[in-house]
């Protein structure tokens, strides 16, 4: 039996990268998984990876999957992934907010449009989807809500700094702040409904198809993350109960450090 068993997760962002092993580790511990991205095989991105692959990768590893073709900017397209997961699957136990789009360029230098774009994917989606999945989780007094953030979320410290030295990631580190915030004063609204939300990022950078592209770094750097990191961190979260772990901004490696599954599907804090 798998941590997940019986339990319905919604991934954004999943053609790729975080969101597709996520996925996957999802689908091998049981759960049966709702993705979303816009690209699909009839609507391939500038990256590798697709919808249709990630969901192969899910049933075999022994789950089910149910692709959603969806722009997050849409309110409509937002309602309309819930609406699908619940008719397919007849819930949602868990929600992950891993899909972002991110422009690295200077905050000075940045255009509004990109600024609002990257704010409307991390931050409006994930404040809406969340939304429209806890009047489900409510009544069932269970579920777990994970945000993909980062450590680009930290105040530097004050200049000189090597800190974001070119401001290439200070409306993206703005973001990821809100993000966390967001986290965190969801996490006391739903805490006596028993429902878990944290935000998780990882420890190092991770070595997915985004990064590679932009240059940031190689996709064979031996000091990269691999994204099964985040995936098997994302599965001990998802399984806690808000009573073992919620309303925290944690690092990958530091989740498999001090926690582990039980049983149960729970989580055993180490510390």
């Amino acid at each position: 039996m798998g941590i997940l068993d019986g339990k319905v997760a919604l991934i954004t962002g999943a053609s790729r990268g975080i969101g597709a092993a996520i996925a996957e580790e999802f689908g091998r511990e049981g759960a049966d998984v709702v993705i979303t991205a816009r690209s699909s095989n009839d609507q391939p991105g500038k990256l590798p990876g697709t919808l249709e692959e990630t969901a192969a990768a899910v049933v075999a590893a022994g789950g089910r999957a149910h692709t959603v073709v969806a722009d997050l900017t849409s309110e409509a397209d937002r309602e309309r992934i819930v609406r699908e997961a619940m008719e397919r699957f007849g819930k949602v136990d868990i929600l992950v907010n891993n899909a972002a789009v991110t422009f690295f360029q200077a905050g000075a230098e940045l255009k509004p449009s990109r600024a609002q774009l990257m704010y409307d994917i991390q931050v409006m989606a994930p404040l809406h989807l969340t939304q429209l999945v806890l009047p489900g989780m409510r009544e069932r007094g269970t579920g777990s809500i994970l945000n993909i953030t980062s450590w680009e979320s930290k105040h530097p410290e004050m200049p000189p700094s090597r800190f974001n030295a070119k401001g290439t990631t200070t409306v993206y580190g703005m973001i990821k702040a809100a993000l966390d915030r967001l986290t965190t004063g969801f996490a006391a609204e739903v805490f006596n409904d028993g429902i878990n939300v944290n935000a998780l990022r990882p420890a190092r950078l991770v070595a997915t198809p985004g990064p590679v592209f932009h240059g940031v770094l190689k996709a064979d750097d031996p000091s990269a993350e691999k994204p099964e990191v985040m995936a098997r961190a994302a599965v001990v979260l998802c399984s806690a109960t808000p009573e073992k772990v919620s309303g925290r901004v944690l690092e990958s490696e530091d989740v498999l450090t001090q926690w582990a599954p039980t049983a149960q599907g729970g989580t055993r804090n180490h510390d």
